[in-house]
């Protein structure tokens, strides 16, 4: 029997509410994720979806309980720290996207590298970053002679799979995916999620995919609903 494999997330009563609030907006009484494991998370507008990105990435800190990414207790790190950490070892795949559209394909990609010399490093060990940005483009079927074109120029496929390579790049140990596919007809969506798994598989990367739509859950290891009207949280498969 092989080791398990290391816990890259961990819950343990985590709750979350905003300043005067009266109820939580995040109750989640356990969660751990695996290196590798692919996470679908569901819920209608308002239930909470945004603001437990923004706990797993760091931005805001539990109100209680422990959050763990990668063994560390980010609430426990001072702001600065947090932002380094998440620079470091998460990648994010905004709704928006959130491209700058003055940049080339390439330099959007690149531009992840800039702020982590973790991954930086992690990103040259063969052949370089822009190497590296070039082989993650390819791989996202976006061809050698679009990566210097304006990403202004792109179409909304194109530009989403910019952000993919871009949150991909120096092999981040999560990925956190926000209702990306939100803009694409049904035929694009399914393409664009096959890209999506076989890079995080091929990088090994845990992946939390945020959605409301439910035809999209049974393509992934595991699902949490977040309920609506903030009542918590469920849990299925």
């Amino acid at each position: 029997m092989g080791r398990p494999e290391p816990s890259v997330v961990e819950l343990d009563q985590v709750r979350f509410r905003w300043p005067n609030q009266v109820s939580d907006i995040i109750s989640i009484d356990e969660l751990t994720l695996h290196a590798g494991e692919h996470l679908f998370v569901r819920g209608a507008s308002g239930s909470g979806k945004t603001t437990l990105l923004n706990l797993l990435a760091g931005i805001h800190v539990p109100s209680s309980g422990a959050l763990r990414i990668l063994g560390t207790d980010i609430a426990a790190l001072a702001p600065s720290r947090r932002d380094q950490f998440r620079a470091d070892h998460i990648g994010i795949v905004f709704q928006q996207f959130n491209l700058l559209p003055y940049l080339t394909m390439l330099e959007n990609v690149t531009l992840s590298c800039a702020f982590s010399k973790r991954k930086q490093a992690r990103a040259s060990a063969d052949g370089g970053v822009h190497d590296a940005a070039r082989r993650l483009l390819n791989a996202l079927n976006l061809p050698d002679d679009l990566h210097r074109s304006p990403v202004a120029e792109l179409s909304v496929g194109q530009q989403q799979r910019v952000a993919v390579a871009r949150a991909l790049i120096g092999g981040p140990e999560l990925l956190i995916a926000d209702e990306p596919t939100s803009a694409l007809d049904s035929d694009n969506r399914d393409r664009f999620l096959e890209l999506l798994f076989q890079e995080a598989e091929a990088q090994d990367t845990t992946l939390i995919f945020v959605s409301h739509d439910p035809h999209l859950a049974g393509r992934f290891d595991r699902m949490i609903e977040l309920a609506d009207e903030n009542q918590g949280e469920r849990v299925g498969l």
